[in-house]
């Protein structure tokens, strides 16, 4: 998804990706294939989070009625999410709290989607044009290739701080990722 795509479009394709990756998960009793799937469910989830907090939340609270009530709910869902995910980092997978926990959150993330698609999204699409719709997309995408790849719930969630130490942290999580061969 290199091409400029409006920022809708690049989001929505996320979100399928990982709905498959929960189908995938929720339909696998081996331990390691399941924990190879949590560790990209994770990833991108994070990834995907990190984008929307440095540049859809911003421009929802700039350009929609009530933006910042809109992003103040969205962020808390992902402050929730995200300890969610860090949970999930440490529990085995062959250990029963491990699907408790992951359909925790997966149905968090379902229920945030939804609300995205059906509310924040036709909203957006409302209040921006077109133009600001593609750039907006082109920052999400490129946000998404230097953002962490592991659960931060400590880290700050708006600009600038989110911004500045972002690229910081994924730079130590592709790392850390590297030399220990997860999500590869």
């Amino acid at each position: 998804m290199d091409q400029s795509q409006d920022v809708v479009t690049v989001l929505t394709h996320d979100r399928r990706e990982v709905e498959q990756l929960f189908a995938q998960i929720e339909n696998e009793s081996d331990p390691g294939k399941r924990r190879d799937l949590t560790d990209q469910v994770i990833t991108e989830l994070v990834r995907h989070s990190v984008a929307e907090e440095q540049y859809l939340y911003p421009a929802v609270r700039e350009r929609v009625p009530d933006g910042d009530s809109l992003a103040d709910t969205e962020l808390t869902e992902h402050a929730e999410v995200e300890q969610l995910l860090k949970d999930l980092e440490d529990i085995d997978t062959s250990d029963p709290e491990f699907m408790a926990t992951f359909n925790r959150m997966s149905s968090s993330v379902r229920t945030h989607v939804q609300e995205e698609e059906t509310q924040l999204f036709p909203l957006l699409q409302q209040h921006a044009s077109e133009e600001d719709l593609r750039a907006l997309g082109d920052k999400i995408q490129q946000a998404k290739k230097l953002a962490p790849t592991r659960p931060h719930p400590a880290a700050p969630d708006t600009p600038p701080l989110n911004k500045l130490l972002g690229p910081g942290a994924g730079l130590v999580d592709r790392l850390r990722d590297k030399l220990s061969g997860r999500a590869q």
